[in-house]
């Protein structure tokens, strides 16, 4: 039995309308997919983010975004954390009474900037002018970096250097520490960013 033959016109209209239907229901599906996203608007309103630390280890750094800026967490060593009195005289501001309300929020205003001594949580963006700090975690003398230095970071832009507790040098462009978020614990594993108001 022998196939009639299509007539080419008749064959482009077939494809025509084929790809016409099929682009059709992507662009109907698209809308309705993207309706389980936030909006820009939410997104620019700096929704909360939960984190886990759970397999974050001593020495290390997780980075999360919020309110499209980089968050710093960081697992202080007990070394590290012990260190960070002994510098305060080469500080600006070592107890965090600039601009406390902007930059550390009450929970945080104690010598480790942060609720509990081994975590730090805090925006990697220098106060400067919006520069983010590159780590420098090892101690002592370093390209850029006094022969004493006790870890933290250096803004590689002017040269502004911050401590491990994100706390800034004396006579460096910085204005400030580098600011600590609102932020709470879930739990002994799971953070909230950008939000501290206190679950019931």
């Amino acid at each position: 039995m022998s196939e009639t033959p299509i007539d080419s016109s008749k064959r482009t209209w077939l494809i025509a309308t084929s790809c016409a239907g099929a682009v059709g229901g992507v662009a109907t599906a698209v809308p309705f997919v993207s309706s389980f996203e936030p909006s820009e608007k939410a997104k620019a309103a700096g929704a909360a983010v939960e984190v886990d630390i759970s397999a974050l280890k001593e020495g290390e750094k997780l980075t999360v975004e919020w309110r499209g800026k980089p968050v710093w967490i960081v697992k202080r060593t007990k070394a590290e954390v012990d260190a960070l009195p002994k510098h305060d005289g080469e500080l600006a501001d070592p107890e965090s009474k600039r601009h406390p309300e902007e930059f550390t929020p009450p929970y945080a205003r104690n010598e480790w900037r942060s609720i509990k001594p081994e975590i730090l949580v805090v925006i990697g963006i220098c106060p400067h002018l919006g520069c983010s700090p590159t780590d420098k975690f090892a101690t002592g003398a370093q390209p850029s970096l006094p022969n004493d230095w006790p870890g933290g970071w250096l803004c590689p832009c002017h040269g502004s250097t911050f401590d491990l507790a994100g706390r800034v040098f004396k006579n460096k462009p910085s204005p400030d520490n580098l600011p600590v978020p609102p932020h709470q614990y879930l739990s002994d594993t799971k953070l909230l960013i950008g939000d501290d108001t206190k679950k019931a």
